[in-house]
């Protein structure tokens, strides 16, 4: 009887909530999963759930904004990876005037420096064997930038920016890269704790997770390079 090998996933930013739901669809999807941040939080809870997707769990402790932690640990994974999904980011909602240089500059650094040195390290291998798919978690301050939103909309205006280049790069190389814009609140204790649990219209975050996971599978004549995901609920 052969034997399926499974494939494996990068996820950046892992944290409970949409990365672990990530992590666990990709998991039933045949997938083992590789978590990188910088603490991980919850990192026992989402191996668990992994585990009973039928996939192993691996957390890398890497901070994404420096160069030489980042290079320590993908190098030796990099031609490992078939899917690399950046889902990291520092969501801040701050005027204007009371946004620090230091605090401007690493919204920036999580969520757009830190996909490019991952994928400086994933993307090689994958047009060296023509195959592979890249994620970037995108967000409507991508699109349009809001009052308070400075540093996270150009942090993600640029991240968009670094997306479609890449797509026109890699893609006659077979690797597919595709942007997501998540316009809405997922539903996450973290939502909770920023906006208040009274919230409605949230995004369920395993079915953003299956969105994802189609991605993975579109034939090349007809890849997806943007993507926008939003609830139905939504008021327009």
């Amino acid at each position: 009887m052969s034997v399926v090998k499974r494939r494996t996933l990068l996820v950046t930013g892992m944290a409970e909530g949409l990365g672990a739901d990530i992590a666990t669809t990709f998991a039933q999807g045949g997938y083992d999963v590789l978590g990188l941040s910088r603490i991980g939080s919850g990192s026992e809870r989402i191996g668990a759930s992994v585990a009973r997707a039928g996939g192993s769990y691996t957390h890398l402790a890497c901070d994404l904004t420096n160069a030489t932690d980042v290079q320590r640990a993908l190098q030796p994974i990099g031609g490992t990876i078939d899917v690399l999904i950046h889902n990291a980011q520092v969501l801040m909602i701050r005027p204007f005037g009371e946004i620090s240089p230091q605090a401007f500059e690493e919204v920036w650094r999580v969520a757009c420096f830190g996909a490019m040195l991952s994928a400086q390290a994933v993307l090689p291998h994958m047009a060296a064997r023509r195959s592979g798919t890249m994620i970037f978690s995108g967000a409507t301050a991508g699109l349009r930038g809001g009052a308070n939103f400075a540093a996270f909309a150009s942090a993600k205006f640029a991240l968009r920016g670094l997306a479609q280049a890449l797509a026109r790069e890699f893609g006659p190389m077979g690797v597919h890269v595709a942007h997501v814009v998540i316009d809405g609140l997922i539903d996450a204790p973290k939502t909770d704790q920023r906006f208040g649990a009274a919230t409605t219209g949230r995004m369920d975050a395993k079915a953003i997770a299956q969105a994802y996971l189609q991605l993975t599978a579109q034939p090349p004549s007809a890849w997806t390079q943007e993507m926008d995901l939003r609830p139905f609920a939504e008021k327009f």
